[in-house]
């Protein structure tokens, strides 16, 4: 490894003001205490609350990154433990106190005052408990004790690895979104559903409060600082709100209304947009993706969301910003955010920009049989297509308990991720890794929300199901013709570049090597002028490019992994990326 990259903002980072933006932008309430900060830390191998500390850590960064001020390798027996005095004030005694993670990986045990308040499981997605009876006005301790086996078990991991190399990553453990606490009334908002209805020009709304307890809800939905309507329904039930002359929402137009909700002493501000997403044939009888009823190109590129300072973590919110901004700009509409869930606001500047997410299930399991999931498919094709997935030893899912954790997981994602409009597709499965009963997967993602696209198992190993006949493509001339669902081309390019003294190290990775950014941009621009191109009126219907910057030894990013150069010339990739889009409106 070379010398340790940084970006511009982990270079600006300030320890008491690290991520402080509200974490949850649909549930905004004006009752909010950031925890990000120093906290106290520990590893050890017993779980026990430990006596003595370490040193300080830098929350909400994991131990393995530098910005966390720790860089150490948590191991799978190994327990990371984590300790930070709060205070609580008067507001307590009439209210209550709920204690808020983003998200910590893997497994966790949180204390409040020395006593257990709960427990999770799964890296990825965020959860909360209740502490108003653990405690006390004035100063109190709170703890977290973390496990995290990586690899070594069937858990999910996206592509963390603790022998990191290749197209693997280092692997990150603990605490990695933010942590915050927030006063609440004894009745007060637990969750919101909310949707689109897009061709009843209407917004299904389900509120619903802690315990179920019955509520009235009072609602207020504005357009652009414009009051549209106030209405009124029953907490926990269904209501159809009719939206008069809506806006529509697109990567090209991102409309948003906002709506405030009043139940009982509690107060919420949330927005929601009208969008629909299917796939319809189009007037020449081929499927194709539609957005709001009308023929879409997905342009996208593949996201993995990784940072050389943070790892997991972006330095900063800016830093979000900056990825998906500098993406548009370059003309694409979609990001493929792949296997990892981001911070919710990732998904809210998504909204709020105007950028399509194609979100990726975590991949599980235990040790891939590379040969089967990786040589097989690239180098014969037929097998990508015919293979069951119910061959639980080949595809690494022979533990029943994680195949049950997998279909828990995939619940907590869909709900976590539901009521954001850019978030366009689901991808249960890439490229077999950890892949089983795919059908299954689809029919559980059809009944949790009707109102996206399904790629069902991304790459090969297809079981021809979902909305999407997806290929993933790095070597050999793509020719594609008409098929039972959108054609999409969900990963292809890869092509590398090591930028020296912004490279991660001297050993890279990628499918094809160049030299310069004149060599590199011309390659894009051949590709998508003898592959994509041609291919948009054989049914081509999306393109997924990898990626969006490099990461460790990867180097096959549009920006090398400190972002600080786009390594492919911007005026060249504008023009062809509108070339791109023109060619599909015209066919």
């Amino acid at each position: 490894m070379g010398e340790q990259l940084y970006t511009r903002w982990g270079k600006q980072i300030e320890s008491q003001e690290v991520l402080k933006e509200y974490p949850r932008p649909q549930m905004v309430r004006e009752s909010y205490e950031c925890l990000n900060g120093f906290w106290d830390y520990a590893i050890s191998v017993s779980k026990e609350l430990p006596e003595k500390y370490d040193g300080i850590i830098l929350v909400p960064f994991s131990p393995e990154s530098v910005l966390s001020g720790v860089q150490r390798q948590l191991l799978p027996d190994e327990f990371l433990h984590y300790r930070k005095q709060i205070q609580v004030d008067e507001t307590i005694l009439k209210n209550r106190l709920l204690l808020h993670f983003g998200a910590v990986d893997q497994f966790c045990r949180v204390y409040v005052n020395g006593e257990s308040v709960g427990i999770h499981r799964g890296g990825y997605t965020p959860f909360e408990f209740d502490i108003t009876k653990k405690v006390r006005v004035g100063e109190n301790v709170l703890q977290v004790v973390v496990q995290d086996v990586s690899e070594t078990s069937y858990h999910t991991r996206g592509k963390q690895k603790l022998e990191r190399g290749g197209l693997f990553y280092t692997a990150q453990s603990g605490i990695w979104q933010t942590v915050w606490m927030e006063y609440v009334p004894d009745i007060y908002v637990e969750a919101l559903k909310m949707t689109p209805r897009y061709d009843e020009g209407a917004l299904d709304l389900k509120v619903f409060t802690y315990k179920r307890v019955r509520a009235a809800v009072h609602a207020t939905v504005y357009y652009q600082g414009e009051h549209v309507l106030t209405t009124d329904f029953m907490a926990n039930e269904t209501t159809r709100i009719t939206i008069p002359d809506f806006c529509s929402w697109s990567p090209e137009n991102p409309n948003l209304y906002d709506i405030h909700l009043e139940v009982g002493n509690d107060r919420i501000k949330s927005y929601f947009a009208m969008r629909k997403y299917s796939v319809e044939p189009d007037e020449k009888g081929i499927l194709r993706y539609f957005l709001n009823n009308k023929p879409y190109f997905f342009h996208g590129v593949l996201d993995q969301g990784y940072w050389p300072d943070g790892l997991y973590t972006a330095p900063s919110d800016d830093a979000l910003i900056f990825d998906i901004e500098s993406m548009k700009e370059l003309g694409f509409n979609t990001l493929r955010k792949h296997i990892k869930i981001e911070s919710a606001r990732w998904y809210y500047h998504c909204d709020r920009i105007g950028m399509a997410v194609w979100q990726d299930m975590m991949n599980g399991g235990a040790k891939y049989h590379w040969n089967f999931v990786c040589i097989l498919p690239n180098f014969f094709s037929w097998a990508g297509r015919k293979v069951k997935d119910n061959k639980y030893h080949v595809f690494s899912r022979q533990d029943v308990d994680g195949r049950q954790e997998y279909y828990d997981e995939l619940y907590d994602m869909v709900k976590h991720l539901y009521n954001y409009p850019s978030v366009a597709l689901w991808t249960p499965f890439n490229e077999g890794w950890g892949q089983f009963d795919a059908a299954k997967a689809t029919t559980m993602l059809r009944k949790l929300d009707r109102n996206r696209l399904i790629d069902e198992a991304s790459g090969w190993y297809d079981q021809k199901g979902g909305d999407t006949y997806s290929i993933h493509n790095y070597w050999n001339r793509l020719r594609v013709r008409p098929k039972d669902r959108a054609i999409a081309l969900t990963e292809c390019g890869g092509y590398a570049w090591h930028v020296e003294d912004h490279s991660f190290n001297e050993d890279f990775f990628g499918y094809r090597k160049f030299q310069d950014k004149e060599s590199l941009t011309a390659r894009y621009c051949r590709l998508m002028q003898q592959e994509i191109i041609p291919n948009i009126s054989r049914g081509l219907s999306a393109m997924i490019y990898t990626q969006l910057s490099d990461v460790e030894d990867e180097v096959n990013g549009f920006m090398t992994y400190d972002r600080e150069i786009l390594k492919m010339d911007k005026d060249k990739i504008i023009e062809i990326n509108r070339q791109v889009l023109e060619c599909f409106h015209q066919s």
